[in-house]
Parts: structure tokens; C-alpha cells; sequence
């Protein structure tokens, strides 16, 4: 029987009608309501991601199945982490904590494009992904909990594939993030104050001078961008100019 395979990428639990997928269903001649009908009611548990889905239609009598992907690593430490994106500066700002359940979670449902040959390598995986958010895991960095796994630590949990949390946990997890937020919030303030000092005590001078202060008093370099942005250089000496 022939058959054509529809690709498309929508948002969990809300595919629609509409471009590109609507028209392309409308060519091949199948319901596309119960097409989107069925897409959503698969993909709901993916609400706010974007969930890679294949349709695969049988062009002669117009059936057709549902084959749902799973969105990437980050994307579903994210969703369970309650964050719209991982810290501009990982290494020092952190921005959420996650508990080793929802790790578990994670990996098992992406246990088959993971690369560990068991779900404790698996889990250690996401862990490292984790870590390049700026998301702690138990209250830790990565390296720590991946220590703590060597251990023994959550075996129990990790062997069982547990995965459920109690309302207490969740309510810590999200006093904890708001905590971790205002503390970037806080540290942002206090490089920004500290970057715009040192330019305005070096204005006048050549950029990379003030670009290497402000490299020695330990400001990111997003700030750094920002506030010395390249447009701000002088003409030919490369000196950011004085303030009027």
C-alpha cells in the first residue's frame, strides 16, 4: 500500500488546521480534524514544547497513524524545571533546582536517543545537561550528584524509575527557584554597577584596556558586550569616547 509521511513540528496538545500542516493533511485528502484530534490528545503531556510528530497516511483508502517524537533533553528539563530558558552564565548563575525524580522522568522518556547503556548512564546524562542550564539537581551541581550516584545514592529510585512528587516537594522546588532567580537578579545589579564604574573611570582610554579591567573584576561577558558594545569604539585609536 502507499504510503506518504507528513512531518511536522507542533506545539504540545494545540496543533491546529492551519499552516503548514492543514493544507498539507487537505492534499492528501484525510480528516483533518481527527488528525489534529489525535495529534493533541498524544501530545498533551508535551504542553508549552514543541513535539516532532510523523503522519503517516495511506494515500489509497486515506487511513493513516500517529508516530509522536519526544522533545529535546533541554526542553523537558525545562518543563520540569517551570523555567521559558536555562542561565546566560551557568557556571555561576544558577536559576532552578530539580529533584532526582524529575531527572529520572526525563530520562526515561528519552531513554531511546540517550547513549548510556543503562538508565543510571542515562540519568547522568541528563544530569550533565542539567548542568550546562545553570539548573542544580538535589541542591547541587552536576559533578556533585554525579559523584553522589557513584556512591549508591537514589538507587532505589533510579532501579524503580521513580518519578512522582509530593505537593511538598513541588512547593520547595518553587520557592527554591524564585530564590536562585533573585539571586541573579541580585548578582546582575551588582556587575552592572561594578562594569559601569570602571568604564567611567577609564573613558577616554583604548577599549581593550577597559575591556581587560573589566575581564580582571570578573564581569560576564554578556555584560560586557552590552555596555562596551564594538559600535562604541573610538575611530582610530580605539578609545571609547568621553560622556558629554
Amino acid at each position: 500500500m502507499p504510503v506518504q509521511i507528513v512531518d511536522a513540528l507542533v506545539q504540545g496538545g494545540k496543533a491546529s488546521a492551519g499552516p503548514p500542516l492543514g493544507p498539507t493533511l487537505g492534499q492528501l485528502k484525510v480528516n483533518i480534524g481527527q488528525v489534529i484530534s489525535e495529534i493533541n490528545n498524544a501530545t498533551k503531556d508535551f504542553n508549552g514544547m514543541q513535539v516532532p510528530v510523523k503522519i503517516h497516511v495511506n494515500t489509497d483508502d486515506k487511513s493513516f497513524e500517529i508516530s509522536v517524537g519526544t522533545p529535546p533533553v533541554s526542553a523537558l528539563v525545562k518543563k520540569e524545571a517551570g523555567i521559558d530558558k536555562g542561565s546566560g552564565n551557568p557556571l555561576t548563575d544558577k536559576v532552578a533546582d530539580i529533584r532526582i525524580e524529575q531527572v529520572i522522568k526525563v530520562a526515561k522518556m528519552k531513554s531511546e536517543s540517550l547513549l548510556g547503556k543503562d538508565m543510571f548512564a542515562k540519568v547522568k546524562e541528563v544530569i550533565g545537561t542539567c548542568n550546562s542550564m545553570g539548573v542544580l539537581v538535589e541542591g547541587k551541581q552536576a559533578s556533585e550528584v554525579v559523584q553522589d550516584i557513584n556512591k549508591g545514592a537514589f538507587k532505589e529510585k533510579i532501579f524503580t524509575g521513580k518519578t512522582e512528587l509530593s505537593a511538598e516537594d513541588l512547593k520547595q522546588l518553587e520557592a527554591e527557584k524564585k530564590r536562585l532567580q533573585e539571586e541573579v537578579v541580585k548578582k546582575r545589579e551588582q556587575f552592572m554597577s561594578t562594569a559601569k564604574k570602571i568604564i567611567e573611570e577609564l573613558t577616554g582610554k583604548p577599549r581593550s584596556q577597559i575591556k581587560a579591567k573589566l575581564v580582571e573584576a570578573g564581569i560576564p561577558t554578556a555584560i560586557i558586550d552590552e555596555l562596551l558594545p564594538a559600535e562604541a569604539v573610538g575611530s582610530a585609536a580605539g578609545a571609547v569616547p568621553p560622556k558629554k
